[in-house]
């Protein structure tokens, strides 16, 4: 009975040393580690999900940290994270860049049209700018709808009803609770006016006009991947795909539609992948 014990423990030790090789083989295989930090936002997780993807097919340990906007920014200037693929440039995040920007690179431009604004249905042809809305605040019910108290573009908002004179309420909600309004209305094809940003679901789904804005309040931004300053040098191989990244703001909303009806989002991205491999060997340089 003893010697079957010693012999068993043996077993067990070889099976520890051999599994404890294979896990050390396997980190020595990896280029190195890199994460990524991600928001809330439904726009943040395609770009994650496909650089995620590459880097890991190029040999490296992908990890993701989910914080809001501030959490990313401040872990990005700390080193607690290396990339993040959302950045709204040069006006919604100045305040970040502003903050933390000594400490980071503004890597690439992942697309230049990260429209947002105040939004109504194509079939609304009689308006196109917001000085239409003035006098015709009726049409609306007299109601804008909005995003959360607090938010960049709630804040904005309010000051633009003061602004261009606007007899409008400002109707703050969460962001289903803006769309399920908006969709109602739109699905009656009705008179309706709420805020929007591409990329996003709503434009895929529905016929939308980003309406002008003469006083400047709402401008186009530039969505670009921002990392830490030390990636450069710890990992130039990631760096320079990651330098090259551009992806179409048209293929981030179909992917957030396909995610938001269900497909598990890794594969919505390896389907992308796949679909779109001369422009995945051009961001790796082939």
């Amino acid at each position: 009975m003893l010697k079957t014990t010693k012999l068993f423990a043996i077993f067990m030790l070889a099976i520890g040393m051999l599994i404890g090789c294979s896990s050390t083989e396997e980190e020595t295989d990896s280029k190195g580690t890199i994460t990524f930090g991600v928001t809330p936002w439904s726009s943040t997780v395609p770009p994650t999900k496909v650089a995620k993807l590459i880097l890991e097919d190029m040999g490296y340990t992908v990890e993701e940290v989910s914080a809001d906007a501030g959490g990313v920014y401040t872990s990005l200037s700390k080193g607690g994270v290396d990339v993040f693929m959302d950045a709204w440039l040069p006006d919604m995040h100045k305040n970040y860049m502003d903050k933390y920007g000594d400490k980071l690179t503004d890597t690439a431009v992942s697309y230049p049209d990260g429209e947002l604004g105040w939004v109504v249905p194509a079939y609304m042809t009689d308006i196109n700018s917001i000085e239409d809305i003035v006098g015709n605040e009726d049409l609306f019910e007299g109601k804008i709808y909005g995003i959360e108290e607090g938010a960049g573009m709630t804040m904005t908002s309010r000051e633009m009803l003061e602004a261009y004179g606007l007899d409008l309420q400002y109707v703050a909600s969460s962001e289903a609770g803006m769309m399920a309004q908006a969709t109602k209305l739109l699905k009656k094809e009705e008179p309706v006016l709420f805020l929007g940003w591409r990329p996003h679901p709503m434009f895929a789904n529905y016929d939308l006009k980003v309406i002008e804005d003469p006083k400047g309040f709402f401008k186009t931004s530039e969505v670009h991947v921002i990392t830490n300053k030390g990636l450069e040098d710890r990992l130039p191989e990631a760096y320079e795909f990651l330098s090259n990244w551009s992806i179409d703001v048209n293929d981030i909303e179909q992917m957030i539609v396909k995610i938001d009806g269900g497909m598990d989002a890794e594969e919505v991205a390896q389907e992308w992948i796949d679909n779109n491999q001369d422009k995945v060997n051009a961001m790796l340089g082939n």
